[in-house]
């Protein structure tokens, strides 16, 4: 697997495949790797956490393994689980057999064979270090995060009946969060950290070209430009850059040429996920905003009335 050899050479890796990094970012990522740190990337749903990750995994060529974290996960889902099927079933065997080794039949049942493999162990045993994606981490019960700590400090996990397993390839952690709750300073001293923002106009405009390169420069500004300013107003859910580039796609399936009180209207549901947020921006804002476009060129005029 060849790391990038400095910033520079992190960003091309990543504009490869695509995925537009920030410089901050990709210093991020960059010692990371070279540090061997689990990174950790804080931001607001849609900013690009989870897809970095996914990126990296396909620059870098390696196996991307995903923890999708919920309420209530636990180490069975999360790490390990022993095959309780097949050892009923060595058990059954031995009883037939009138096996009397009682230390050999304990051995058997607890052997590396007996253990089901789930993401975290996966991570640690594979041939080549993989690309680990523990995704929402804010979503899991705290006392989760105490678990990972060994995962993350030492590239290792300990099976209270076999012993402790060690990665020879350890992985490349990447953790996110949406912040929906704080997480442990005991988890954050482990891991480098980033905090991934909205891009800029210009930055957004560019991953529009690549990712809905079907809209047109006319287009993918408006789009860019609409969206810009809907984040500046107060909404429950500001639209991502995934929205802004589904959005896009949207209006390019509905051979839209440009922005229109219509055209927003019809699609708002592509570009918001909540009824207070489409109302607001039906209800004015959005008519306000296309007038702000027009004002600066980005939107044609209005014709005159006769």
């Amino acid at each position: 697997m060849a790391l990038p050899a400095d910033v520079d050479d992190t960003l091309k890796l990543l504009a490869g495949e695509d995925y537009l990094a920030g410089r901050s970012l990709a210093t991020a990522v960059f010692l990371a790797l070279r540090l061997g740190r689990p990174l950790l990337l804080e931001g607001e749903a849609g900013v690009g956490k989870t897809e970095l990750a996914k990126v990296l995994a396909r620059a870098l060529q390696a196996p991307l393994i995903r923890l999708q974290c919920y309420e209530g996960l636990d180490i069975a889902s999360a790490a390990y689980e022993w095959n309780i099927a097949r050892q009923m079933l060595e058990i059954r065997i031995a009883e037939a057999g009138h096996e009397a080794n009682r230390e050999r039949l304990l051995r058997d049942l607890y052997s590396r064979d007996m253990l089901i493999e789930r993401p975290l162990l996966q991570a640690l045993t594979q041939p080549e270090s993989p690309v680990l994606l523990i995704d929402e981490l804010d979503r899991a019960d705290e006392p989760f995060e105490a678990f990972l700590l060994e995962v993350l400090a030492e590239s290792q996990l300990s099976v209270p009946e076999f012993g402790t397993i060690r990665a020879e390839h350890p992985p490349i952690v990447v953790i996110t969060s949406n912040r929906t709750r704080e997480i442990h300073d005991a988890l954050k001293r482990r891991c480098l950290y980033a905090w991934v923002d909205y891009p800029d106009a210009a930055r957004e405009l560019d991953i529009i070209r690549r990712k809905a390169g079907a809209a047109g420069e006319r287009l993918a500004q408006q789009v860019v430009g609409f969206v810009q300013r809907a984040r500046t107003l107060d909404l429950f859910k500001a639209p991502g850059v995934a929205e802004t580039i589904d959005w896009a796609n949207a209006l390019v399936a509905l051979d839209t040429l440009s922005l229109d009180p219509q055209s927003v209207s019809d699609t708002l549901g592509v570009l918001l996920k909540y009824q207070d947020d489409i109302a607001r921006i039906d209800e004015g804002a959005g008519s306000a905003i296309l007038e702000e476009l027009r004002a600066e060129g980005i939107l044609e005029r209005r014709p005159a009335p006769a």
